[in-house]
C-alpha cells in the first residue's frame, strides 16, 4: 500500500524538477515538476503527484489516466471537443487516447494514476519481464 501524505502541503523545493511539458504550445514552455510513487506494476503505468506551471501544450500521455485535482486552475480542449475547466477538487478521468490540449492558467498539482491495459504484446512482455527477474 502507498499513501501520499498531505499531497498538497509537499514543498515544490521536495519534489523532482521534470524540466518543460513536451509538446509546448506557449513560450516560455510551461515546466513539470512531481514525484513518482509507482513506476510500471502490474496495471498501473505510474501513480504519483504532478505540478505543472502555467503555459499551453498538448497532452501527451495517450494511457487511460485519472487525477484529482488538488490546486489550481486549468482548461482542458479534447480534440474536437469543447473545452473543460478544472479546478482544485475536480477528479477527471481522461480514457485511453485521449487527445487535447492543455490550457494552465494557475500552477496546477494533482495526484493521478496512469492505468495500463495491457494488450496481447503487453502481457507478453510482461510475462517475460517477470521471468527474467525470477
Amino acid at each position: 500500500m502507498i499513501v501520499i501524505r498531505q499531497p498538497l502541503k509537499i514543498p515544490d523545493e521536495k519534489l523532482d524538477q521534470l524540466g518543460p511539458v513536451k509538446v509546448p504550445l506557449s513560450a516560455p514552455a510551461a515546466r513539470l515538476i512531481g514525484h513518482r510513487y509507482i513506476d510500471e506494476a502490474p496495471g498501473i503505468d505510474s501513480m504519483g503527484i504532478w505540478e505543472c506551471s502555467p503555459g499551453r501544450w498538448r497532452r501527451t500521455i495517450m494511457q487511460e489516466e485519472i487525477a484529482h485535482f488538488l490546486k489550481g486552475r486549468a482548461i482542458f480542449t479534447p480534440e474536437g471537443g469543447e473545452p473543460v475547466e478544472i479546478v482544485a477538487g475536480d477528479t477527471v478521468w481522461f480514457p485511453k487516447n485521449s487527445r487535447g490540449v492543455w490550457d494552465i492558467v494557475e500552477d496546477s498539482r494533482k495526484v493521478y494514476v496512469v492505468i495500463e491495459r495491457p494488450g496481447p504484446i503487453r502481457k507478453l512482455k510482461n510475462l517475460i519481464k517477470r521471468a527474467f527477474r525470477r
